[in-house]
């Protein structure tokens, strides 16, 4: 632990991944697989798939920042090169207050529609009608990356990147299998810990 708070407190680049198990410390528990909505499902019935997505969008609205989300603020104010690089689409470290954030699986407040492409916010919590639909008058999906479709255009090789050039590399509530490598070519410190150590280490 010690050693953990010197290499951040030493750095000046650092990358940050983070999880489910954060989000988990928030209330909110993670999707279990066969839970997960697919585009095939949503072209069976998309009433269904936003039906799923409305109580999930009910359950993160009661859901607030936890101490590790204010601890990643911090650690941004700190460090001149910092990047955050998230898998949630809870929008947790927004209400937090973090600056620019990689979200590899997108985000659960945004709407994409099907027809014209316009990615628009949503925050109505339940949603008026379901299924929703664009201004345009085209149906709207999530705006998150569903099981077989592909990470939003350049985000990974923005948090591999991100990765390779970071002095530290700070895994948090998730297993960075894919991440981890860019980081160990870079030779940068490698610390995985559970969301409720990091207050402690900031």
């Amino acid at each position: 632990m010690e050693q953990a708070r010197q290499w951040l407190a030493d750095a000046s680049s650092v990358a940050i991944l983070t999880g489910a198990g954060l989000s988990a410390e928030s209330g909110i528990p993670p999707v279990q697989a066969e839970e997960l909505p697919t585009l095939e499902a949503f072209a069976r019935d998309p009433k269904l798939v936003w039906e799923w997505y409305d109580r999930r969008r009910g359950l993160i609205a009661q859901a607030a920042p936890n101490a590790a989300h204010y601890a990643l603020v911090k650690l941004e104010l700190r460090i001149p090169q910092f990047t955050l690089i998230t898998q949630n689409i809870d929008g947790l470290h927004d209400l937090a207050g973090s600056g620019k954030i990689l979200k590899l699986h997108g985000d659960i407040w945004r709407m994409r529609c099907t027809e014209c492409g316009a990615n628009f916010p949503n925050r109505r919590v339940p949603l008026p009608k379901l299924p929703p639909h664009c201004a345009c008058g085209g149906l709207a999906r999530p705006a998150v990356v569903w099981l077989g479709e592909a990470l939003p255009d350049g985000i990974m090789k923005e948090a591999e990147h991100a990765v390779a050039g970071a002095e530290v590399f700070l895994v948090i509530g998730t297993s960075a299998a894919s991440l981890i490598p860019y980081a160990k070519q870079a030779d940068a410190k490698i610390i995985e810990i559970s969301p409720g150590i990091l207050p402690q280490l900031i």
